[in-house]
């Protein structure tokens, strides 16, 4: 499992996450996410995902938990869809 996660996690914090596709992000988001939460975890004021690799490396940890078989371009594109939709980060 280390050596698939550390080629990921390179990708993510290369940067290479802020070209994902969003509306492929909302539907791979409606498909998976929802299941665990709706979309108050993204809106409250006491959030713990203060930056974007913050976010890429939580999407990760939440795709991985609930057994999407995400590729790293999956991953990107809901990470643009939650910055664009409601992180707002650079």
């Amino acid at each position: 499992m280390k050596a698939f996660a550390l080629p990921i996690l390179a990708l993510m914090l290369s940067g290479n996450a802020a070209a994902g596709d969003p509306a492929h992000g909302k539907q791979l988001l409606e498909e998976h996410c929802t299941q665990c939460h709706d979309s108050s975890v993204y809106t409250r004021k006491d959030r713990f995902i203060t930056s974007k690799e913050a976010l890429s490396k939580q999407v990760h940890r939440c795709a991985i938990n609930s057994g999407a078989q995400w590729f790293d371009e999956d991953v990107a594109d809901v990470v643009n869809y939650l910055n664009a939709t409601y992180y707002k980060f650079k």
